[in-house]
């Protein structure tokens, strides 16, 4: 069974917001933006995000980041992680 050290979940800005914002149907700007300004003042922002890259969440916005910065974010780990031969695990730990 895997673990995962969620306890940050409980102090996140978002715990109150509507979590639709988090997830909207479809790429809504309007959404998103107000998403990622429930993020800018979270004082866990960076574990929601180590969490979101550590699982590979493809979905919402996690750690003020997008989807899709996310996914940009993953390959260039990849690419970095081949070029010294380390592991993804290993490139995401550093």
């Amino acid at each position: 069974m895997t673990t995962y050290a969620t306890d940050w979940r409980a102090d996140g800005a978002c715990r109150s917001a509507d979590p639709d914002l988090f997830f909207p149907i479809g790429t809504s700007v309007v959404t998103v933006s107000k998403a990622l300004r429930i993020c800018a003042g979270c004082g866990v922002k960076q574990q929601c995000l180590d969490f979101a890259m550590q699982n590979g969440e493809m979905n919402g916005v996690w750690g003020g980041t997008t989807a899709e910065e996310r996914l940009r974010a993953r390959r260039a780990l990849l690419r970095r992680a081949r070029r010294t031969h380390r592991s993804l695990q290993e490139a995401l730990a550093s």
